[in-house]
C-alpha cells in the first residue's frame, strides 16, 4: 500500500516539473530566438513479486509479476526547430533561416545564439544590446593595393563596423574602354592641319571622321581631372588617338605589354589602334613598338601641380582580337570611357548585410566595400548545449564542437537582415500540454488520497 503513495508522490512532482517547463515555455512566447522545451517521462524500476517460469510439459510458461514504483522524468529536451520570421526594419537585426547558431563572446568565453537584435555600440562594436556582448566573425583587411578582402578562414574576431569613419582618396591606375569606332567614315588626310583634325574631331556630324570621349580620373589626393581622349580614322582599320589631362604637365603615352610591363617609352601624347578586317582590334602602337597580342594598354603619364612624382593611369582598350573592348564596325560612335577604379576620400555613411553575413559598408565617394563578415556555428547535437539565460547557449560535451564558418555553407543557414527569429513557442500546442499534465497531476493527488484512505480503513481494524 505503501507503493501506491510513493508512487502517486512521484507523479505529483514528476508532473510539476512538465508543468514547470510548459509554464517557462509560454512565458517565453514573445521572446526572439528562444526555443521550447518538452519533457518525457518513464517508469521507474519494478518490484518483482514472482518470477517467470518456462513452459514444461505438460504446463504453460507464467509470466513474471512486478509491481511498478512510479514514474520519473525521462529528459527535458530542446525542440530546435525554425521560428517564425519576424520584419523589424532594423538593418542590424538579423535572422538565420536554417541551422546554426550566432557567436557572442565574453572574454575568453563563447557563447551561441538565435537571437539576432543587434546593434552598434559607441565603439562601433557589433553587440548584443541586451548583455554587451560582443559578435564574432571576420573583420576586413586592406591587400597590397589597398582592396579591402575578409579572409574566412582566420580565426573569428569581435566585429567592428567604423561608422563615419575616413576612406582615404585612391588616385585612378586604370581606365576601361567600350563600345564602337564607326568604320564607315573617310580618314583623315595624313597631311592634316592640327586646326583640321580637331574640326573633323569636333566638327558638325555630317564632316566628322573622328570620336572624342572623357572620364574624370583622380590624383593621389583626390583631386578631379577630365581625362579626355580624341581618336580618328587615319587609313583603312587604322585609328589614332591622343591623350590629354586638364590641368596636367607632360603627358605622355606608352604600351603596356602582357604581364603589365612596360615595352616603350614614348615621347608625346599620341598612338595608333589597329584593328582587323571584320572589326575586332588587333594591336596598338606607339610610334616606337607594339603589342598585338594579350591585353592592350596604353599607359598615359602626367604629372599635376602640387605632386612632383609622375601618376600613371592605364587605358584598357580590350583583349587582341577580342570583342568586349574596343571595336571597329560601319555603325555610330559609341565608344566611352566606361569605368575607372579612382576615387575622392569618404565617409563610411552606412552599411548592409547579406544572406551569407557579409556586411558592406558604402561611402560618401559612392564607393562600396566589404567590412566584415558575421560568423556562424554549428553543432551535431544542438539539442545538447546547455542553456545559460539570456537567451545564450554554451558548449557541453554532448553537444559536439562548434563548426566555425560562413552562412549558407556546410549546412550552415543564411542570414536575413531586417529580421529577428520568433520564438517556437505553439501556444495551442502548450496549452493543450497543461492541460494534459494538469489531469496527469489530479489522477496522482486522487491515487494518494485514495491510498491514505485505505490506509485509515487499515488502522481503524483495531476498534
Amino acid at each position: 500500500m505503501m507503493r501506491s503513495l510513493y508512487s502517486g508522490v512521484s507523479g505529483l512532482k514528476n508532473h510539476q516539473t512538465r508543468m514547470d517547463v510548459i509554464g517557462n515555455n509560454v512565458s517565453n512566447v514573445n521572446t526572439h530566438g528562444f526555443k521550447m522545451e518538452r519533457v518525457t517521462f518513464m517508469d521507474m524500476i519494478s518490484q518483482q513479486l514472482a518470477g517467470a517460469s518456462e513452459p514444461r510439459e505438460n504446463i504453460g510458461g507464467i509470466n513474471p509479476q512486478q509491481v511498478g514504483l512510479g514514474m520519473m522524468v525521462a529528459s527535458i529536451d530542446k525542440i530546435m526547430t525554425q521560428g517564425s520570421l519576424q520584419t523589424t526594419g532594423v538593418n542590424t537585426d538579423v535572422a538565420i533561416a536554417g541551422d546554426g547558431f550566432f557567436i557572442i563572446r565574453d572574454g575568453d568565453k563563447e557563447y551561441y545564439t538565435r537571437a539576432g537584435q543587434f546593434s552598434l555600440d559607441r565603439d562601433g562594436f557589433y553587440v548584443h544590446p541586451g548583455t554587451g556582448l560582443r559578435v564574432q566573425g571576420w573583420n576586413a583587411r586592406q591587400d597590397e593595393d589597398g582592396n579591402a578582402y575578409i579572409n574566412s578562414s582566420a580565426s573569428i574576431e569581435s566585429i567592428q563596423i567604423p561608422l563615419y569613419s575616413k576612406k582615404p582618396a585612391k588616385a585612378t591606375t586604370e581606365v576601361v574602354f567600350r563600345s564602337n569606332l564607326d568604320q564607315s567614315v573617310e580618314a583623315v588626310p595624313p597631311d592634316a592641319t592640327e586646326a583640321q583634325i580637331e574640326a573633323f574631331i569636333s566638327g558638325p556630324e555630317a564632316q566628322r571622321r573622328g570620336h572624342v570621349t572623357s572620364i574624370n580620373v583622380y590624383d593621389p589626393q583626390g583631386n578631379e581631372h577630365e581625362l579626355r581622349l580624341e581618336m580618328w580614322k587615319t587609313g583603312e582599320n587604322r585609328w589614332a588617338a591622343r591623350a590629354s589631362l586638364e590641368a596636367a604637365d607632360n603627358v605622355t603615352v606608352n604600351v603596356v605589354g602582357p604581364g603589365g610591363q612596360d615595352v616603350a617609352i614614348g615621347g608625346d601624347n599620341t598612338f595608333e589602334i589597329g584593328f582587323t578586317a571584320d572589326g575586332r582590334i588587333i594591336s596598338v602602337s606607339d610610334g616606337q613598338d607594339s603589342i598585338t597580342t594579350g591585353k592592350l594598354e596604353v599607359q598615359v603619364g602626367f604629372r599635376v601641380a602640387g605632386n612632383p612624382e609622375t601618376q600613371t593611369v592605364r587605358l584598357d582598350l580590350g583583349q587582341a582580337g577580342g570583342m568586349t573592348g574596343v571595336t571597329q564596325f560601319a555603325s555610330e560612335f559609341s565608344t566611352r570611357a566606361a569605368e575607372q577604379d579612382g576615387y575622392p576620400m569618404g565617409y563610411l555613411e552606412s552599411f548592409a548585410i547579406d544572406n551569407t553575413g557579409t556586411i558592406t559598408g558604402t561611402y560618401s565617394n559612392g564607393v562600396k566595400e566589404p567590412l566584415a563578415r558575421i560568423a556562424m556555428a554549428i553543432f551535431t547535437n544542438p539539442g545538447g548545449l546547455t542553456k545559460e539565460g539570456e537567451t545564450k547557449f554554451s558548449f557541453s560535451i554532448n553537444s559536439g564542437n562548434p563548426n566555425i564558418g560562413e552562412a549558407g555553407q556546410g549546412g550552415r543557414g543564411k542570414i536575413n537582415a531586417g529580421l529577428l527569429e520568433m520564438s517556437n513557442v505553439d501556444l495551442a500546442e502548450q496549452f493543450t500540454d497543461m492541460i494534459v499534465t494538469q489531469r496527469g497531476f489530479q489522477a496522482n493527488s486522487r491515487t494518494i488520497t485514495t491510498s491514505d484512505q485505505m490506509i485509515q480503513e487499515l488502522l481503524g481494524l483495531k476498534r
